[in-house]
Order: C-alpha cells, then structure tokens, then sequence
C-alpha cells in the first residue's frame, strides 16, 4: 500500500475525523471564548492546555465513543480505547490541575521574592488542568461530535 493510499484511507476513517474533530471544536470554542473576553487573538489559546471545554476530553471521548459505535461496545478495541480515555481525564482533570495550582503558590513566592529584592525567576505555567465542569463539557463535546457524525455525516 502506498503512501498515497494511506493517507487517503487515513482521512476517509470515521473514527480518526471524529477524534480530530472533537478536539478541534473543543480548542476553538477556546479561542472564541478568548477572544469574545479579551478582545484580541491569540495563538496560544489553539495550542495551549486548559481552559473551557477540556480538548483533551473531548478528543478522548470523541475517539472512544466513536470506537463503540463503529467497532461495538463489546470489542477489546472498545475497552482498551474507553480505558485510555477515562485515564486522559483523570489526567487532565488531577495531575495536571494539581500541577497548575503548584505553579500558582510557586509565583506567589517567586513575586514576594522579586518584590523583597532577592530571586527573579521566569513564572511557571499556571494553567495546565481542567475543573471538573471544563471535563464534563469536554466530555459533552466529544459526544455530540461523535454522535453527529455516526448519525449524520458518515
């Protein structure tokens, strides 16, 4: 098979359009949002983690939910995608979120720091993870998506 085919065969799957497409309505609801708030682009908002509604949630739902419709929910193929998914949030939900309010007390320290004349550091990046409403409606995203596309597109 030539590399021709395979990415024509790539583009026409219904589980990798539906994935990709969740991620991306999810991360441009982001960058509209942002721009909606703040008046301006930018870039960062597309490709940056955080934020409403989790893409990361989205995609991994979108994907897993696409999975048991084609494949079935009976599948190993369903299983291993439905446990990937559940360990992505838990991720982007915990881990990272617990990471980002890390980097938040770490800047206040570095300000009172800089501000008493001592240590002057680059700030850490405060928004790595989700709350729990930016999962659920991530998760909501990567369901429409899927669904839509299973019922009405492909």
């Amino acid at each position: 098979m030539g590399s021709q085919e395979v990415t024509r065969e790539f583009l026409h799957n219904p589980i990798a359009i539906s994935t990709f497409l969740g991620w991306f309505v999810a991360q441009s609801t982001k960058v509209a949002l942002g721009v909606i708030r703040e008046k301006r682009f930018n870039f960062r908002w597309f490709v940056g983690t955080g934020g409403f509604p989790s893409s990361h949630s989205a995609g991994v739902t979108a994907l897993a939910t696409s999975v048991g419709l084609y494949e079935g929910v009976g599948t190993a193929l369903f299983v291993v995608t439905l446990m990937f998914s559940i360990v992505v949030i838990l991720d982007a939900q915990g881990v990272r979120r617990s990471t980002g309010l890390q980097a938040i007390t770490l800047n206040k320290i570095m300000d009172d720091l800089y501000w008493k004349g001592h240590v002057q550091e680059n700030r850490l990046k405060e928004l790595l993870g989700h709350t729990p409403f930016e999962t659920l409606c991530g998760i909501a995203v990567g369901l429409m998506v899927a669904l839509a596309l299973f019922h009405y597109v492909l």
